[in-house]
């Protein structure tokens, strides 16, 4: 079985990471769909997300990083993802993937929702609060792969 992990990934972690190595291992293949969100403002294009993304998973055969636009339930159809992975750091995040996973199915319901906890040491990595730490000059080489942490720098310089 196929299956895809969708998200802005603006900036991939390394909770990212370990949830995509673990579901690698899993399906068969794996899709890691790397959204436009255009209503959201990102730190990276999409090319660059697409990019940082598929150097941090090179080494796994049965990965691919792909950029994508649109419903997350279409995109899964048109490439024969029958699995949608999501990942659950806290209870405060079961809420909403609940929520979503449950408009998922009602829009397709051959399309299936998992859930996927990160190992202990990336239970409080999030985008969101890399990129905070990042912008007020703090290191985030622990929570990021090295070419994200990079291209992170490589932002604050004139």
């Amino acid at each position: 079985m196929n299956a895809m992990y969708p998200g802005t990934f603006d900036p991939f972690t390394n909770g990212h990471c370990d949830l995509v190595r673990r579901a690698a291992r899993l399906y068969d293949r794996i899709v890691v769909a790397v959204a436009a969100s255009p209503g959201k403002d990102t730190l990276f294009d999409i090319e660059q997300r697409v990019a940082l993304a598929g150097e941090a998973l090179a080494d796994l055969d049965n990965v691919e990083v792909i950029a994508y636009q649109g419903l997350t339930v279409e995109f899964a159809r048109q490439h024969d993802l029958g699995v949608i992975i999501r990942g659950l750091r806290a209870v405060s995040d079961f809420e909403f993937e609940f929520q979503l996973a449950s408009m998922n199915r009602r829009l397709a319901e051959d399309v299936e929702t998992v859930f996927l906890t990160p190992t202990e040491q990336y239970t409080f990595v999030s985008s969101s609060l890399v990129r905070e730490i990042a912008q007020l000059g703090g290191n985030v080489s622990e929570f990021v792969p090295a070419a994200v942490s990079q291209a992170l720098s490589d932002l604050k310089k004139p």
